[in-house]
């Protein structure tokens, strides 16, 4: 599901959609659409889109087949256009989700340094989706980046939080999409001498990690 909200700063914006939705802040990803400057005559003011996946919801088969092809025709002409053409192909189906991959000898500028390329062309390919079909997310991966990175984050998030608690003091980890942070926090919920906590405004904000133990 996609929609729009509005505010007066960005963090505002993101409060006021989280509270529509009666959602946790960390389960939805943000655009920001556009942001008007504060005047003597008018009022700052910020429009954002949120993206939410919801899960379990019918589809049409057929609906989901035109979906599918057509957002996979405009991945091959958006590499194509950006000078580094490929193969694309399904990596999975769910219900409002479809998993791409591409397939390419151009993967790892693709991908690009900590998967920001994959992510912007990801997103570019969700705006186009959103016109065709507002309730379906597309996720995009290239060599199994994505898999092989939230591995990564996991095992450095498990890393930092013994360190936490051997120190006793908290630690911030690097900035991450709302998606990398959802990680953290699921992957130490159940490691009883820590907490954590999103801090920082925008879409690429930190988790701290803090010792609550008594060890």
């Amino acid at each position: 599901m996609i929609k729009e909200f509005e505010g007066r700063t960005e963090q505002e914006a993101i409060e006021n959609a989280a509270a529509a939705l009666n959602i946790d802040r960390e389960e939805f990803d943000v655009e920001i659409l556009d942001v008007s400057k504060k005047s003597l005559f008018r009022k700052g003011n910020v429009k954002i889109k949120v993206y939410i996946d919801h899960e379990g919801e019918d589809e049409d088969p057929s609906a989901a087949s035109e979906f599918e092809s057509q957002t996979i025709n405009y991945l091959e002409k958006l590499i194509d256009l950006m000078g580094y053409p490929g193969k694309i192909e399904v990596a999975f189906r769910e219900d409002r989700k479809l998993g791409l991959s591409i397939v390419s000898d151009h993967s790892g500028i693709l991908i690009g340094k900590k998967g920001k390329n994959l992510d912007a062309i990801q997103l570019i390919l969700n705006v186009y989706a959103g016109q065709l079909e507002g309730s379906r997310r597309v996720i995009v991966d290239a060599e199994n980046y994505r898999n092989r990175h939230e591995e990564n984050i996991i095992r450095q998030a498990s890393r930092v939080a013994d360190h936490v608690i051997k120190s006793k003091r908290s630690k911030l980890l690097e900035p991450m999409n709302p998606f990398e942070r959802r990680l953290v926090h699921t992957a130490l919920n159940e490691i009883v001498d820590v907490e954590t906590k999103s801090e920082g405004e925008g879409l690429y904000r930190q988790v701290r990690i803090i010792y609550k133990g008594s060890r």
